[in-house]
């Protein structure tokens, strides 16, 4: 009898406890039976104009933890942005794109408490991205030879992002916002083209540097996406 005692009296000392862990407890539980959404698919076409088409795949592994992994081509570079180290490819003749593959893989947190992954998160990122393009040598009156120069960026970041992902009250289509900094670690071999006019004739000089650094990239971006 005194035992019964001290557990109803323990009961009914710790109510606001004993009430979030059985809420917690109800969560985890119907994550595991419940049919939900526990998969997205999603696309992100504004870095289009940053030269990379990804998509990507989510998968709910708790009712707060979830892994994103996504891969992707890397073509034309149309933004040259300061804050990311990027640099814009030219538009000239001379100049021919190499499409090459980018990845991403990372684990992302929800920091409230839902059956489907929506909500505020925080997320941490590892990314590769390589840009490769031909630049076709200039003769001595500009015109475009068969001699090539490689130019070749190698970007690895580790990304550190915040967002806020939402699926539609009536159906399974979502929207997911994102920014947040990264530590970029690059490695470039850059083609620099400039006409030389110090000789008797004008003409067409190259320049090749490799270069490796570390720098902070920032991101802020949109993806669209289903989840079944």
């Amino acid at each position: 009898a005194s035992a019964l005692s001290l557990f109803v009296l323990a009961s009914f000392a710790q109510p606001g406890k004993t009430k979030v862990v059985l809420y917690k407890d109800r969560v985890a539980a119907a994550f595991d039976t419940v049919d939900c959404v526990k998969n997205v698919i999603k696309a992100n076409p504004l870095l289009f104009f940053r030269g990379e088409i990804p998509i990507y795949y989510e998968r709910a592994i708790t009712h707060r933890l979830s892994l994103e992994a996504g891969v992707g081509v890397t073509l034309r570079n149309y933004l040259a942005l300061s804050f990311t180290g990027d640099d814009a490819d030219d538009f000239g003749a001379g100049t021919e794109i190499i499409p090459r593959l980018s990845f991403n893989a990372g684990f992302r947190y929800y920091f409230v408490d839902d059956l489907e992954p929506q909500g505020a998160y925080g997320q941490i990122t590892f990314a590769h991205l390589n840009y490769t393009k031909d630049i076709r040598m200039k003769g001595p009156t500009g015109e475009l030879t068969d001699q090539t120069l490689r130019d070749d960026r190698t970007y690895n970041d580790v990304r550190l992002l915040f967002g806020y992902q939402m699926l539609g009250s009536s159906s399974n289509w979502l929207f997911d916002v994102y920014g947040g900094p990264a530590f970029r670690d690059r490695f470039n071999v850059k083609v620099e083209e400039h006409l030389d006019l110090t000789g008797e004739r004008p003409q067409w000089a190259y320049n090749v540097t490799e270069t490796k650094d570390q720098t902070v990239a920032f991101f802020l971006g949109l993806k669209v996406g289903y989840g079944f």
